[in-house]
């Protein structure tokens, strides 16, 4: 079995890390963050008409037909340069629901509408605590009308519109809900990581859109969330990735005792574990991408199995990142923090690793049985 791309997705992303050098320097994210904006608009629009939104869309609504291996090939350049969009919030999540279970309607409207780069939506799922579970979903929607409070929601505060899990009855449901309309009032919380967002979603009686089947919410959403976890994933190792590289460039450029600190011992072991827990991270990646393509079986092991190595991967990379780096990696000036703060926001939004860690323990069980 081939888990290599093809030549042609292999095009595809030497075309977007070029675009992303020139148009999502670290330098750039750094002007994004330190604004406050939330996100680049002229990103955006750049990788809208690239049709980089509508890769895994249907022709027919917009986008640009293509499919999962290439998506997550464009998600890993996204991680690479940090890009400050809400690429994984619109696409993974928004999009990814509306594809599965959307009407004919709601596909022309949304979907078109994300393709072309005119909207930007979300997941909203968690509450208070911040941990998804069945019992914790206190939203309700009766009567086409929502009422409840959702945090911390990943670029709620500049999305157009939301998808939100909520209670139906005896049931979960996912409802659409227009972010810009009555009776939504959202508030941007403090997040350690600017260009990823994080907001506080109050719900009052706002008019709201069943998505999918009544009572199906709870259902749909994991599945959503298994599908992201792969995309988020490849997202993660390309962090990895690019905190690698600009880790290994400064410990062979930096010079100690007449030598590179690189040639050291005690960094080359250091550096030799990251190499492997990279090379592990892609390796699961590409598995449950090429699980994600085909709808395979094993989709939700294989998720599981790349979000956790592929999270533990960046987390250990830029800790490393930064003492490698000695005392300026503490630095405002350094761009070690930025890689810092990505792996901490990525590493929390659809589920922290000790969540995932449970789910594959539960899958494996239930295969098992």
């Amino acid at each position: 079995m081939n888990f290599d791309f093809s030549e042609e997705q292999k095009l595809l992303q030497s075309t977007a890390r070029d675009y992303l050098t020139e148009n999502s320097s670290l330098s750039h994210v750094r002007e994004v963050f330190e604004a406050d904006a939330g996100h680049s608009q002229a990103l955006w629009k750049g990788v809208a008409e690239l049709g980089w939104l509508g890769v895994a869309i249907p022709e027919e609504y917009g986008g640009a037909g293509y499919g999962y291996l290439e998506l997550a090939m464009i998600a890993g350049e996204i991680g690479q340069a940090l890009a400050p969009i809400p690429f994984g919030s619109t696409v993974y999540l928004a999009a990814e629901a509306i594809t599965q279970v959307g009407n004919d309607d709601q596909k022309k409207q949304y979907l078109t509408g994300i393709a072309s780069g005119d909207l930007i939506g979300t997941l909203a799922t968690t509450e208070k605590a911040g941990t998804l579970a069945e019992g914790s979903v206190s939203a309700t929607f009766a009567d086409g009308k929502l009422t409840g409070t959702k945090l911390p929601v990943a670029d709620g505060d500049i999305a157009d519109f939301a998808i939100v899990l909520a209670k139906e009855g005896s049931s979960h449901s996912l409802v659409i809900v227009d972010l810009n309309g009555d009776g939504v009032a959202r508030t941007r919380l403090n997040s350690i990581d600017a260009t990823r967002p994080q907001a506080k979603l109050v719900f009052t009686d706002a008019p709201a859109t069943r998505l999918g089947d009544a009572g199906s919410g709870w259902t749909v959403t994991q599945d959503v969330l298994t599908r992201a976890a792969v995309l988020m994933a490849f997202e993660q190792l390309g962090g990895a990735d690019r905190a690698f590289q600009i880790t290994f460039d400064f410990v062979m450029n930096r010079f100690a005792f007449g030598r590179p600190i690189g040639s050291f011992q005690s960094l080359k072991h250091r550096m030799a574990d990251l190499y492997a827990d990279r090379e592990l991270a892609r390796s699961n990646c590409y598995w449950a991408a090429w699980a994600l393509e085909n709808n395979d079986d094993e989709l939700a092991v294989a998720a599981a199995s790349a979000k956790i190595s592929a999270g533990d991967a960046f987390e250990n990379m830029v800790v490393d990142m930064i003492q490698m780096h000695g005392g300026v990696g503490y630095t405002w000036e350094y761009d070690c923090h930025l890689f810092y703060r990505r792996a901490k926001v990525l590493a929390h939004t659809i589920g922290t690793t000790a969540e995932w860690r449970e789910k594959l323990i539960t899958q494996l069980i239930e295969d098992a049985a």
